[in-house]
């Protein structure tokens, strides 16, 4: 019968392509500029980390973490927590004095 056939067609679900993050250009090789700048604020932070350079300076994970190393042999930072994922530096106390 023509009851069926009376039902209107829906249309077709359109699925969002979601939000696209764009993607981060972060230095790859410190220049001057960028390590005057690392050398003068990580004295002011309280909590140094990988993640903290590379959204305060642009710069990139590898290279952020190279960097800590040499802040810590100069003795400007001092390790708190040593992990094989993450380490978690603090300022020294020395350097602010």
């Amino acid at each position: 019968m023509a009851p069926a056939a009376t039902g209107g067609k829906k249309q077709k679900k359109k699925w969002s392509k979601g939000k696209v993050k764009d993607k981060a250009q972060h230095a790859v090789v410190l220049d001057k500029a960028t390590n005057d700048k690392l050398q003068k604020d990580v004295q002011s932070y309280r909590l140094v980390t990988v993640a903290t350079l590379v959204d305060r300076l642009k710069i990139n994970g590898s290279l952020a973490r190279k960097a800590l190393a040499d802040l810590e042999e100069q003795g400007q930072i001092k390790k708190v927590v040593a992990h094989s994922k993450c380490a978690i530096y603090t300022r020294s106390v020395g350097a602010t004095e």
